[in-house]
């Protein structure tokens, strides 16, 4: 048992790190019918899935730029249009204080219109009234003065000729003095 450990020990004496011959053999084959396995099989896929996610990420980037320069286009395109709205609403307020000046201006003259329209109406009415005041007044003056007279006198004066006469001598007469006395 001593003669096969020392045995044992003289064969274990080899490089542990190289592998004996038949062992060394069998794992290069292995290693090759595996490496050709990866080589035939799985690296035709692997490259043919790397190169779609090449082109699937550079489409991506060409798409991100065509959308980043059409929305770019279109944020000029809003700028643009919210530019002209400004500016058509600056016109459109504009226009619409013109107009309101116009209007102003056209009701103040309408306005002035009809004021100096009522002022006349109403210098035509108190005028009016005036006369038929003075008139009402002629003829109640006339009628007190031809009784006052009548008394005075002792006849009546009933005559309506003569009373038309006489009242207008007299109102006459009172028209004089005042226009003496002022």
């Amino acid at each position: 048992m001593i003669a096969n450990l020392v045995q044992l020990a003289a064969e274990e004496e080899q490089n542990p790190l190289i592998p004996p011959g038949p062992e060394l053999l069998v794992g290069t084959i292995a290693f090759a019918i595996v490496f050709f396995f990866f080589w035939k099989k799985l690296l035709p896929n692997i490259n043919k899935v790397l190169e779609e996610r090449r082109a699937a990420i550079e489409g991506g980037i060409e798409e991100a730029d065509a959308m980043k320069v059409e929305a770019q286009s279109v944020l000029e395109q809003y700028k643009a249009q919210l530019q002209e709205a400004r500016h058509e609403a600056a016109r459109l307020r504009q226009e619409a204080q013109e107009q309101g000046a116009t209007l102003i201006a056209e009701m103040r003259a309408e306005g002035q219109r009809q004021r100096e329209e009522i002022i006349a109406a109403g210098h035509s009415q108190i005028e009016a009234d005036r006369k038929a005041a003075a008139s009402a007044l002629r003829q109640d003056v006339g009628k007190l003065a031809t009784d006052l007279a009548g008394k005075l006198v002792g006849e009546s004066l009933e005559d309506h000729a003569r009373q038309s006469r006489v009242i207008d001598r007299f109102l006459d007469e009172l028209e004089e003095k005042a226009e003496a006395t002022r």
